[in-house]
């Protein structure tokens, strides 16, 4: 396992003096786990991830590469993060759709997909049991009840799609069926699903 104790690095994984990397815990090369980590045994984090404080991944959770998860996030069971996904400060998953302390729903979690590149602002919350698009862009302080399609810019409680993002993280202004990003100049093209991009520079 993890050793720890002492700043040091294992398997080229830095884990912080005060952090907890369980035994079974698989954790890629290049990762950072900060003050107060806590990752439990069944945890798959990918590599090149930083965990920053008092972050807790549970077991039977997938996490892709180059994941930021910010201070104060708790990774439930039946969490899914794959590739290059953010997770801002404080932002909230849930696992159960009706708890109650009184009973035990251990086998009704339900499980949440955050597909590559997504970004979940701070204090968000994304309700379980649903599925959050390629690249889409949930703002600070929303509340996620339903799916949300690739690069759709969510926000409000309960959150709406306001409009469409860049892959880099630019507001996208369509003024016909294709709308170009003032900052990387990728161009995307409105489909009758939602967009996609013309040549993904990313």
């Amino acid at each position: 396992g993890y050793r720890r104790g002492g700043r040091t690095r294992v398997s080229d994984v830095f884990v912080h003096d005060s952090a907890y990397v369980d035994d079974g815990a698989q954790v890629g090369a290049g990762t950072k786990i900060w003050h107060f980590c806590h990752v439990m045994p069944g945890a798959v984090i990918g590599a090149q991830c930083s965990l920053g404080q008092n972050v807790v991944v549970m077991n039977g959770t997938r996490m892709g590469r180059n994941c930021k998860i910010q201070n104060n996030v708790s990774i439930y069971t039946g969490v899914i993060l794959e590739d290059h996904v953010f997770c801002g400060p404080s932002m909230v998953f849930t696992n159960v759709i009706n708890p109650r302390s009184e009973i035990v729903r251990r086998n009704e979690y339900q499980r949440t997909l955050v597909k590559r590149g997504a970004s979940l602002g701070a204090n968000s919350t994304i309700v379980c049991g649903i599925e959050i698009g390629c690249y889409a862009f949930i703002a600070a302080g929303a509340v996620v009840t339903k799916d949300v399609p690739d690069y759709a810019l969510m926000y409000g409680n309960p959150a709406r799609q306001h409009g469409w993002m860049c892959a880099c993280g630019i507001h996208l202004d369509f003024a016909s069926d294709e709308a170009r990003c003032a900052a990387c100049g990728e161009t995307y093209r409105k489909t009758g699903e939602g967009i996609e991009p013309l040549a993904s520079r990313l």
